[in-house]
């Protein structure tokens, strides 16, 4: 039996007002999160997975705007909320976990500051509780001796001790859904393999969601149970994590496996051909067209539809079109 959707976004459209007029960052861009799943959002910097996290949470910043779509959380509409509403649901609903946490943490505050902050703010717990509360997070994040490390500045954590502290800021109030945006970009390999030990770990303990946003596949094929793939502000192709690996139904996720390293020694890494386009320069059709070594005439004319490729799997490429038949 498929479980209840939690997160469910649809044909959100998100747009930056520039010079030469409205860009779109995320465009038309659709997807669900169910209770216990980890969706990985996969695509090259600059596809607009973190706008995308940013637009569930309302945070987007001026010149941005969301125009269009709904963002359903638990059957509420986000984009119906007021600001006083979102603020109860930032943290203690969905809590967002950003890839830099010397941005994220700031300087002049504790990391028992940082975690008690969201306990406090959300009354969930008085200060002396709430202080208590947070050497039991770091404790439940693996932060060695988190008595003593509660009274410790951020500058004096090592890089991966820090993203420990911002996934326990994240899971102070329990939240359904966690968004960890690039979690583990700025860590070393062995780090890395320790934070998604941590996350499977967390999402396990705490019975999380999770939105895992990311440009390495090899984190994907480690966490997710689905995978949306995305390029260029749209979503181009979103299945179950074994069919994408094994039986990739868009070009530009073909390419994107393909050119991961691997392969045998010695031998050229392939590249997809050409470059991302820059969102106020997209070309007219599917933005991939110009890169794409399946292309044909009617995919220069408008964005493709989703297609059904396989059970919950689907792809926005014309081969896929049950009017034109196989390619």
């Amino acid at each position: 039996m498929t479980a209840p959707s939690l997160l469910a976004v649809d044909r959100l459209t998100t747009v930056f007002e520039l010079p030469a007029g409205p860009v779109a960052a995320v465009d038309d861009v659709s997807f669900e999160i169910r209770a216990g799943e980890t969706l990985g959002l996969v695509g090259e910097s600059g596809s607009g997975k973190s706008v995308t996290a940013l637009s569930i949470m309302r945070l987007v910043q001026p010149p941005g705007r969301i125009t269009r779509g709904t963002i359903h959380f638990k059957g509420r509409d986000l984009l119906a909320c007021s600001e006083a509403e979102m603020q109860a649901v930032r943290g203690a609903g969905i809590a967002l976990i950003f890839q830099e946490p010397m941005t994220a943490l700031n300087p002049v505050f504790t990391v028992g500051d940082h975690i008690s902050e969201t306990l406090l703010v959300h009354k969930r717990a008085t200060r002396g509780v709430a202080r208590k509360r947070a050497v039991e997070l770091l404790d439940a994040v693996r932060v060695p001796d988190a008595a003593a490390r509660v009274r410790d500045y951020p500058h004096q954590l090592s890089g991966g001790m820090r993203q420990r502290v911002l996934i326990a800021a994240a899971l102070a109030c329990q939240p359904s859904l966690v968004i960890a945006d690039e979690p583990t970009t700025a860590l070393d390999v062995t780090i890395q393999a320790q934070i998604l030990d941590l996350l499977r770990e967390m999402k396990t303990t705490f019975q999380l969601s999770l939105l895992l946003i990311t440009h390495d596949f090899g984190v994907i094929a480690e966490t997710a149970d689905r995978v949306a793939v995305m390029y260029a502000g749209r979503i181009v192709e979103e299945g179950p994590v074994r069919a994408i690996f094994s039986d990739p139904q868009h070009p530009y996720t073909r390419g994107l496996l393909s050119s991961r390293p691997g392969g045998t020694h010695g031998e050229r890494l392939r590249a997809i051909d050409g470059a991302v386009p820059t969102l106020g320069a997209l070309p007219e059709g599917c933005a991939f067209h110009p890169r794409c070594p399946s292309r044909f005439e009617r995919c220069t004319t408008s964005p493709p539809p989703g297609y059904p490729v396989g059970p919950d799997h689907q792809s926005r490429c014309y081969l896929y079109d049950p009017a034109d038949g196989a390619r």
